[in-house]
């Protein structure tokens, strides 16, 4: 099993797919999940085809920053984003609680030591 570079682990993008297939990932920066709206969380979204080709969701309705592959978030809500060549991105919920533990935004596995975020 391939194991993902550190520099594409760091960004919080950890492709996992059947067989290598290509996926579209949706990166969270800072890389925390849930993202809380007060860091100034950006949104890249990655796959295969045209770039500048993205489709933006939120709370699951097509949404108007269509076309750019990144943005930093204004609004909390569900994102979600769509390549061409890729398909439809995992969803990533932006909240704007005022209490949050985030946990990073890596695959982690059992075993693993990991870092815990508390938000208040």
């Amino acid at each position: 099993s391939a194991v993902p570079s550190p520099a594409l682990a760091l960004a919080g993008w950890c492709p996992l797919s059947p067989k290598g297939a290509q996926t579209t990932q949706l990166l969270v920066e800072p890389a925390w999940m849930p993202a809380v709206l007060r860091d100034w969380v950006t949104l890249t979204c990655q796959g295969s085809g045209t770039a500048g080709a993205t489709t933006w969701y939120k709370d699951g309705q097509r949404w108007g920053q269509n076309r750019r592959d990144h943005f930093t978030v204004s609004e909390s809500g569900t994102y979600r984003c769509d390549r061409p060549g890729s398909g439809l991105s995992p969803p990533v919920i932006v909240l704007n609680d005022h209490l949050v533990l985030q946990v990073p935004a890596q695959t982690l596995l059992e075993g693993d030591m990991v870092t815990l975020r508390c938000q208040v």
